[in-house]
């Protein structure tokens, strides 16, 4: 549901009602993974995806009845053996989808209109909504905040709230989206109950230092992934808001300088494309001892020996030399800034999903690869 809050945090600003369908559950080979939603509004407009297209149309039929009835429902949709053209998914996966109401009334319309609130806002937060157990239950939410408090609640028993913002605010914090149980008591007394915890986490940065021509190309690639995009160069005449429109932040500043002040996480990636040696040594010294995603820097293999050296002499060891990527992309065959920016990018997405870079004609290595160690919220949500 967070993944398309943009749009939804505008119908709730405009008082329409809606329902929405989001993934919480997958099993086996699926296009899409937990977190990605498709609402339907009142006048039968639909936003987001939860599928690909293989069961689109049986989830728009859902949520019209979600709106007609007002009540929450989960269902699982799999392969069809018997038609490939059926409802299922063609790709052999099975996906279970909670079809959730948002309507003007409902007691789970304030908490669903925070939690998109702060999502488009790209504040973190987590919302946990109860997708299976008792029928009064299902459908209710609760919006964690980073710092521990927490919104909405479920009504049921006070140590079930405790225990599932206890849970959730973990969630939050690792920046993972997924499923929880717990008893109705928020123990394991009573009836069960599986509550979908959903994260929303500010997006990852990327960092590309030096102005150059090959960075441009970069940035519009990286606003692409959803990431939030640096531009960091010492030379103002080049570091300029017409040469990257799309950047959303340009620094004028000594690079290794920049990234001795600014947050970095372990979901940043860096990009070295100044291939100087007065400014590629102080940042990759810099960089390669910090607790970020990637690393990585532009220039020719002479180049990359010569910084190796470069590197060496300065007091960086081994293990941090392992870190760094460069030359820095895959081998595409690149030759344009664009085709270049598009290997540097092919070569982060593999680091972060764990992809091998090679072709997936004839291979026998997984389409989709374990995401849990990635958030499948807004940020992070993005691959």
């Amino acid at each position: 549901m967070l993944d398309i809050a943009d749009e939804l945090h505008r119908w709730v600003e405009q008082g329409r009602d809606f329902a929405v369908a989001t993934v919480v559950a997958v099993d086996g080979s699926a296009p899409r993974r937990p977190g990605a939603a498709l609402a339907v509004d009142s006048d039968g407009t639909a936003v987001g995806s939860v599928s690909g297209g293989c069961v689109e149309g049986a989830v728009y039929d859902l949520c019209q009845q979600a709106l007609r009835d007002g009540q929450s429902v989960l269902e699982r949709f799999g392969y069809s053996d018997e038609d490939a053209f059926a409802v299922g998914l063609t790709c052999g996966g099975v996906i279970d989808i909670v079809v959730t109401p948002v309507r003007a009334g409902d007691r789970v319309r304030p908490v669903v209109a925070a939690a998109l609130e702060a999502a488009a806002s790209r504040r973190a937060a987590a919302v946990a909504r109860i997708v299976s157990g008792p029928a009064e239950l299902r459908g209710r939410a609760m919006l964690v905040h980073p710092e521990g408090a927490y919104d909405g609640g479920f009504g049921a028993h006070p140590e079930l709230d405790r225990t599932v913002a206890a849970e959730a605010g973990a969630f939050l914090d690792a920046g993972r989206t997924g499923t929880l149980e717990t008893g109705e008591q928020g123990s394991r007394c009573g009836s069960p109950l599986t509550v979908f915890v959903e994260s929303s986490v500010p997006p990852p940065r990327m960092i590309v230092f030096g102005a150059v021509d090959f960075a441009s190309a970069l940035v519009r690639i990286g606003t692409f992934l959803n990431y939030h995009v640096t531009v960091c160069d010492a030379r103002p005449v080049f570091a300029t808001r017409a040469r990257f429109p799309e950047a959303d932040e340009i620094v004028v500043e000594w690079p290794h300088q920049y990234l001795e002040r600014t947050d970095v996480d372990a979901r940043t990636v860096l990009c070295v494309l100044t291939h100087d040696a007065k400014f590629d040594v102080p940042l990759l010294k810099l960089a390669l001892r910090l607790p970020v995603a990637y690393v990585g820097a532009m220039g020719s293999r002479r180049t990359h020996l010569d910084r190796i050296e470069r590197l060496r002499e300065v007091g960086v060891t081994e293990l941090e030399l392992a870190r760094l990527r460069s030359p820095i992309g895959l081998d595409l065959g690149a030759r344009t800034p664009e085709e270049t920016a598009l290997s540097i990018a092919a070569e982060i997405v593999a680091d972060r999903r764990g992809g091998s870079g090679v072709s997936l004609t004839g291979a026998h290595t997984p389409i989709h690869h374990d995401p849990t160690s990635e958030p499948a919220g807004r940020t992070g949500a993005v691959a």
